[in-house]
């Protein structure tokens, strides 16, 4: 199975504009890849909210909506899985989610279950974190999914022998990352599994130098440059 980890430029607030990323990734991996994944609210933005809920309430997508029937449509289209981070709204609730479709279908929707996606201390009920974690299968492989913060708050939940799917968003420097950060990510998903990969965005409201990587056993098998635009192909058997 050939997995991509897309590295591109999202923007706060902007749905049409990281759309449109989504489907040039899918079109330019047309015949590439069978699964591609994107970062963790990459749909919105991950700072797109504003902690005001009458406001949020309308940022936040539901998994009826429009903007996700195009993108079980493009699964169809390009023959393409997908999963995706993005603000969730159920009834009056929000999340940070993460959405696997496939074939037309979301076949699994995953809750991050750690509080570090929002500003908790003024956010009220409706802000909401996950409760579960779980499994999926594509192509024969089963894989798990967790959520930046998860993996160092409830490494205890994610470990598994399964291929770990880890959709960030880190905005550490290029500096900082090279001076150990990356090392210190890499080890953190060892404890969990030892197959990971970690899917970080680009972004310029505030700075992400983004970089996607294959962490095999507490090293960097794989990885994108810093501040460059690009999907990195794994393949996984």
């Amino acid at each position: 199975m050939r997995i991509g980890l897309v590295s591109y430029r999202c923007e706060n607030n902007n749905i049409p504009f990281n759309m449109s990323q989504i489907g040039l990734a899918m079109k330019r991996s047309a015949g590439k890849a069978d699964l591609l994944c994107f970062p963790e609210a990459f749909l919105q933005g991950f700072d797109s909210l504003s902690w005001n809920y009458e406001t949020d309430k309308t940022i936040a997508l539901e998994v009826s909506s429009g903007i996700f029937q195009q993108l079980k449509d493009w699964t169809v289209q390009y023959g393409i899985s997908l999963i995706t981070g993005y603000i969730e709204k159920d009834q009056e609730k929000l999340y940070s989610s993460c959405a696997v479709i496939s074939d037309g279908e979301i076949i699994y929707n995953y809750r991050r279950i750690s509080k570090g996606w929002k500003e908790y201390s003024i956010t009220d009920e409706h802000y909401c974190e996950g409760t579960e974690t779980g499994s999926f299968q594509l192509n024969g492989i089963d894989m798990d999914l967790a959520l930046c913060g998860d993996l160092w708050e409830f490494p205890e939940k994610f470990r598994t022998d399964h291929l770990l799917i880890w959709p960030v968003y880190v905005n550490y420097t290029p500096e900082e990352w090279n001076s150990g950060a990356l090392d210190e990510y890499a080890g953190q998903a060892a404890s969990v599994s030892d197959r990971v990969l970690m899917i970080n965005p680009i972004d310029r409201d505030p700075v992400n130098h983004g970089g996607s990587f294959y962490f095999q056993k507490g090293k960097t098998a794989a990885g994108i440059p810093f501040d460059t635009e690009d999907i990195l192909f794994v393949d996984i058997t």
